[in-house]
């Protein structure tokens, strides 16, 4: 914090000191006196910056003065340290002021370090009779590097207050990145523990054999390392561990799918009717986790839509070298324009749905190198077509 106040602080030299030169370069001469602006940059500096950037600015300011060989340098350093005692009584509640005071506090030092100095150095020097020539022109000089100065307040203030509205805006979406992420870490999880939920309330079912234990047991077990995996994907996001690329056989997979949601689907009154022949083995690269964590996703969403029973199909084709994967629901179905947005942060067809687990099994897809095909009817049906090209 301290490093980034003092890199601030120099910057801010740096700006005025620039500024303090080319005015001084450039002066104008009016009834002997030589006029330029290097009051503005001079009272701005100081209090945008405080005592050290002042300190450096009034001491490149008779550093040049110098080197322009101006005369009595002596003198010139007394006129000017009246207003820098000025400045010091202004600078601590400047930062506390309204817009309009700021504006006035800096009008204020700006025209005493000009009066201040020129009063105190043309007496010692017995010239102040300059000071009482032509006042109106003299005066006219204030009033310009007063209005001068306050647009210079104001546009500071205004960049001021672009930049602290950036700050927050940085802040908020931080948040929201957070709330995002909790969400969707919510979502994803929910899945495999509603499935393994379903399994384990058919093991109380007296009827049920040994076999379909083992396979309900096996399944269970495979969601619970899929939480796992899905916890440990979220954590690893800052620091993202190389994914585990391997063959998928489509067909399997399906009808590994069938097993996860029969209990979901069962419970929703929905029947999943499977078309998938493993005679003709099809293999995939990716993920095999996430790539279920998608079709689980995307199977889940159409038994939600259909809130009054229906049925789920499950089928695969294979066509020229690419292999389909196609989930067909006779829900409530889409508009075209809730088709556009799906797959979008926050854009659910669900009442508290939060679009994230959609977008999540999207993005997995298309990582995949797979492509979706969308084709929806509202009150007939949706049809979600996965499309992914055979493995090497």
């Amino acid at each position: 914090m301290k490093s980034n106040l003092r890199l601030y602080r120099f910057y801010l030299y740096i700006l005025f000191s620039l500024s303090l030169i080319i005015t001084m370069s450039f002066p104008i001469n009016m009834n002997g006196l030589l006029y330029d602006f290097r009051s503005i940059p001079l009272a701005l500096g100081s209090l945008s910056g405080g005592v050290f950037v002042s300190a450096c600015l009034y001491a490149t300011l008779l550093l040049y003065r110098y080197f322009l060989d101006s005369p009595h340098n002596w003198i010139y350093v007394i006129s000017l340290l009246p207003s820098f005692l000025v400045f010091l009584a202004l600078h601590k509640y400047y930062n506390s002021l309204s817009l309009a005071r700021k504006i006035a506090a800096a009008v204020f030092l700006c025209s005493m370090i000009k009066l201040m100095t020129f009063t105190t150095f043309l007496t010692i020097t017995g010239q102040l009779e300059l000071l009482l020539n032509k006042p109106w022109a003299t005066v006219q000089t204030y009033m310009l590097q007063g209005l001068i100065i306050g647009l210079c307040v104001y546009a500071l203030h205004l960049l001021h207050t672009f930049f602290l509205m950036q700050e927050e805006m940085v802040k908020s979406e931080k948040m929201k990145i957070v709330g995002d992420m909790a969400a969707s870490v919510a979502h994803e999880i929910r899945n495999p523990l509603t499935t393994i939920r379903g399994f384990i309330h058919l093991f109380a079912s007296s009827d049920l054999d040994s076999e379909k234990k083992e396979l309900y047991k096996k399944i269970c077990f495979e969601e619970l390392d899929r939480s796992e995996l899905i916890i440990a994907d979220y954590l690893a996001l800052a620091k993202p561990d190389p994914e585990i690329v391997e063959a998928i056989d489509i067909h399997q997979e399906v009808h590994y799918l069938a097993n996860v949601l029969m209990t979901y689907a069962n419970y929703h009154n929905i029947e999943i009717l499977v078309t998938a022949s493993e005679e003709h083995p099809f293999e995939i690269q990716g993920d095999r986790y996430k790539f279920r964590q998608a079709l689980i996703n995307i199977g889940k969403n159409a038994i939600e839509a259909m809130a009054g029973g229906g049925t789920l199909e499950l089928k695969t084709s294979i066509q020229n070298e690419h292999a389909w994967i196609i989930l067909s629901d006779n829900g409530s179905g889409m508009t075209p324009e809730q088709m556009k947005r799906l797959g979008t942060p926050y854009y659910s067809t669900k009442e508290k749905g939060t679009g994230l687990g959609t977008m999540v099994s999207f993005s997995i897809i298309k990582k995949m190198n797979g492509k979706i095909e969308i084709k929806s009817e509202l009150g007939v049906g949706t049809e979600f077509n996965l499309m992914f090209p055979k493995a090497n």
